[in-house]
């Protein structure tokens, strides 16, 4: 089975604060917080290295990566609280920003292929 990831990547509309303030908050959400806490989690931001070209907006994805044995059973869970997390962030954004929030894509990604 290939190293999967889930990669977080927000549309053209986005800045790096947005991404870094969605970093933060993925990373605060409390079931994603345990898995951090225990080393089972990684979050990290990565350069888009998929697009010819310079891209439009900001070029960096989030990466959520789980680490160590088992983590194939709690992946889907996890893809599913990673879904749910990138909304509440975009709502909670709407509420406190002047302007749309990015739209967010979640999705999985081969980690073997960096």
């Amino acid at each position: 089975m290939a190293n999967q990831g889930i990669r977080v990547r927000l549309d053209g509309t986005a800045s790096e604060s947005d991404v870094g303030a969605l970093r933060k908050w993925l990373e605060r959400e409390k079931p994603l917080d345990e898995l951090v806490r225990a080393g089972r989690l990684q979050i990290h931001e990565r350069r888009r290295d998929d697009e010819p070209g310079a891209p439009m907006g900001v070029g960096m994805d989030i990466v959520v990566a789980l680490v160590g044995a088992g983590a194939a059973t709690v992946f889907k869970e996890l893809l599913g609280q990673v879904k749910q997390s990138v909304e509440a962030w975009r709502v909670n954004r709407s509420e406190v920003e002047d302007g749309d929030p990015p739209e967010g894509r979640v999705d999985t990604v081969d980690l073997d292929d960096r």
